[in-house]
């Protein structure tokens, strides 16, 4: 015959349970409410998503300490990364200031945000005056543990039509053409993105940038390699064959309006490696984060290429050729 457990001793085993799982449940969530009201916890980059009652608009936040203040620059919707004026942390809200974006915009747009199981979350104003809610994630480091094996080249663009892309139905007309063979931007039209989606890539761009014209060509559809005629009096990543806002070519190459030049592109992670006709102008450097006119923040995932519409003036291409890494 069984003997009885008492029952003292059976909630006393039930306590002890409770105490052993609680330091596992620690260790599973280390964020704390204390934690999450120190700088600390809120320094790194961000991949940003703000949700406008039309569409959701992809930016980037990057947060540092320096001299034990918080420093903050941020893309936004468009244009490039950016030191921002202010950013505090104050009882666990997280407030910074992103300057107007456009001329209309008399004010600027104050975010503010909480961290809450590893993400952020918050409202700001938006230039229509309604009330937008944002997110933020951590943004993926991208590292490879090894070196890619490539798969076989693959021609993006035909030569005869527009098979395989799409424009930005956003931006509307002026449509892209292929004129004798080349594919031309209609100035300040839409975006012409691939159908496909790439991670890793060699890309092979041939390219004639008009005078005084301005596009890019843009890697997973979030970084953009400039191509321009009309940047030399801004900073040096503005300028042709940088990463927009984030890395200068180096040496920059003459310019060379209305003629023919090349890209030879490889993005292994977040290191790219951009060739401008022959020369190394931007050598295995780390790309830091999403540059304005991204089409997403899911910097994790595969994305297009794909090629701005030009914010003025006429960029024609022809070849465009990647070769995927393969597993």
């Amino acid at each position: 015959m069984k003997r009885a457990i008492p029952f003292f001793l059976l909630s006393l085993a039930f306590l002890l349970s409770i105490a052993a799982e609680k330091p596992l449940a620690v260790l599973a969530h280390p964020q704390s409410a204390a934690s999450t009201s120190t700088p600390a916890a809120f320094l790194g980059r961000w991949d940003l998503t703000l949700k406008a009652p039309d569409r959701q608009y992809p930016s980037w936040l990057e947060l540092t300490l320096e001299n034990d203040e918080l420093k903050a620059r941020m893309t936004g919707r468009w244009g490039n990364a950016r030191a921002l004026p202010k950013v505090t942390l104050v009882e666990g809200k997280l407030t910074f200031v992103s300057p107007k974006e456009e001329e209309a915009r008399s004010d600027d747009m104050v975010f503010q945000g909480t961290l809450s199981g590893g993400r952020l979350a918050g409202t700001t104003t938006g230039p229509d005056g309604a009330i937008w809610q944002w997110t933020g994630q951590r943004a993926p480091s991208l590292d490879r543990k090894r070196e890619p094996r490539w798969g076989r080249p693959v021609t993006l663009f035909n030569g005869k039509d527009l098979s395989g892309w799409h424009m930005d139905s956003a931006k509307g007309t002026p449509p892209w053409t292929v004129e004798n063979g080349t594919l031309v931007s209609p100035g300040h039209g839409p975006e012409l993105i691939n159908d496909t989606k790439f991670e890793d890539f060699k890309l092979h761009v041939e390219f004639n940038c008009g005078a005084d014209a301005n596009s890019g060509v843009y890697l997973r559809g979030r970084y953009e390699v400039q191509i321009e005629d009309d940047s030399i009096q801004e900073p040096p990543s503005h300028h042709m064959g940088g990463i927009y806002g984030f890395l200068a070519p180096s040496p920059e190459l003459p310019r060379k309006p209305g003629e023919w030049q090349t890209y030879d592109i490889t993005l292994v992670g977040r290191t790219v490696t951009v060739v401008q006709n022959g020369t190394t102008i931007i050598d295995h450097k780390e790309i830091p984060g999403l540059t304005g006119g991204a089409l997403d923040s899911h910097e994790e995932l595969p994305g297009p290429i794909y090629l701005q519409g030009s914010e003025k003036g006429h960029v024609a291409f022809r070849q465009i050729v990647i070769t995927p890494a393969v597993e």
